[in-house]
């Protein structure tokens, strides 16, 4: 642990940090984990990898399929019902886990989930929000899935949505806000390479 570090990024859809947070962590040399997670997760619980994925950064009404919750299968049973009954707190509980236990072992970067939250107690945690301006954000998601302006506005109305509901569920934290996090950084003010090379010499910096 002692030389062991980890970076978390929060960012909004469309501004491009997914692809700036593989480029970091292949520059620092370290783990990049995304939805990699969601295979640790599926593997260790012995549950379908499906419902990680249907709840991964979705908001809470704190039970999946409400109060009671919902049957859910275990890993190997495709859609068949089981006796198990799990909320959305326990998926997230085993992602919490699986981060925690990735970030004892090793120095990774992680991408969204709250990891900024969860690993809120490491002593060497640096946390980034990545965000950009809706026009640029628009222009991303039309040029990288070949979609129109409207329906590139609804994913980002819906991202938005759902990420910030997610992240202020489960943190005492707001998505997005500057306080949140170590640094915020607009991805529309330069190009990806010299954002990662900025980001870079910034963990540099803070591992001093």
């Amino acid at each position: 642990m002692k030389n062991q570090f980890v970076v978390t990024i929060g960012r909004q859809l469309g501004s491009g940090g997914y692809r700036i947070g593989q480029a970091l962590a292949e520059s620092l040399g370290i783990s990049f984990y995304a939805k990699e997670l969601l295979d640790i997760a599926s593997q260790e619980s012995g549950l379908s990898k499906e419902f990680f994925e249907n709840a991964d950064e979705q908001p809470s009404s704190h039970f999946i399929g409400g109060f009671f919750g919902i049957n859910l299968p275990f890993a190997g049973e495709g859609l068949s019902l089981s006796n198990n009954c799990l909320c959305h707190d326990e998926l997230f509980k085993q992602q919490s886990h699986v981060i925690r236990e990735v970030a004892g072992r090793e120095s990774a970067l992680f991408m969204g989930r709250c990891a900024d939250y969860i690993l809120r107690d490491h002593p060497k945690l640096i946390s980034i929000f990545i965000h950009a301006s809706t026009q640029e954000r628009v222009q991303r998601l039309v040029h990288r899935d070949h979609i129109d302006e409207d329906h590139a506005h609804h994913l980002i109305r819906k991202a938005d949505k759902s990420r910030s509901a997610y992240y202020n569920f489960f943190s005492n934290k707001e998505w997005g806000a500057a306080e949140s996090y170590d640094l915020c950084i607009d991805s529309g003010k330069m190009p990806d390479e010299e954002i990662v090379s900025f980001l870079k010499h910034y963990i540099e910096l803070r591992l001093r």
